[in-house]
């Protein structure tokens, strides 16, 4: 691992509406709640800055079925299925990334999303000379994809880690898909923070 200072842990999605039981649940996604946890109190240890995105969605908003989108109301901004997974052991100085605020917007990757005070994800992680990504979360073939695939184009090094990600699979092997199509664009498939 390079110097943990420009290191990042960002979890994505890990919210009530994703996991079993929630509007859009993915399966696996109470499963891979351990390995975040762990990863989580090894970035904390290492004193990596520690970013967690949601999505965040209006209550109209385009990405929803009734609207002309593909999905079911998931994840409305205030409402419990918008709340981190009550077993998501995100430390205090975590910080929220919101995305998919905009209701014309799907807002699938992290990199769209803002902090609490407004600023975008990207400049917030360029401000902190962060230079590497290690991903987990939902929904390997949706978010984990497009938060990955952004962040290599913006010249950012990833790292999904695969025991702390699963994909909702709405048609099968998208998940295997997503994580090739990431792995071809650069990003490294691994366990464990290197």
């Amino acid at each position: 691992m390079s110097d943990p200072k420009h290191c990042a842990l960002l979890v994505v999605d890990v919210q009530r509406d994703f996991c079993p039981g929630g509007a859009l649940p993915a399966p696996g996604g109470d499963r891979i709640l351990p390995a975040i946890n762990a990863y989580l109190a090894r970035a904390e240890k290492l004193g990596m800055p520690i970013y967690a995105s949601r999505d965040w969605h209006p209550p109209v908003t385009t990405h929803f079925k009734d609207y002309g989108g593909e999905w079911p109301p998931h994840c409305v901004q205030g409402s419990e299925g918008a709340a981190f997974h009550p077993n998501l052991h995100l430390p205090s100085n975590a910080i929220v990334i919101s995305k998919g605020e905009d209701p014309l917007r799907p807002g699938y990757s992290a990199l769209d999303g803002r902090t609490p005070d407004g600023r975008p994800f990207l400049d917030e992680v360029r401000d902190r000379h962060i230079d590497t990504l290690y991903v987990t979360g939902i929904a390997t073939d949706y978010c984990v994809r497009q938060t990955t695939l952004d962040a290599l184009r913006a010249g950012l090094r990833v790292t999904v880690l695969t025991d702390a990600i699963t994909g909702i699979d709405a048609h099968p092997g998208d998940a295997d898909r997503a994580l090739s199509e990431m792995a071809q664009a650069g990003a490294t498939l691994t366990t464990g923070l290197r």
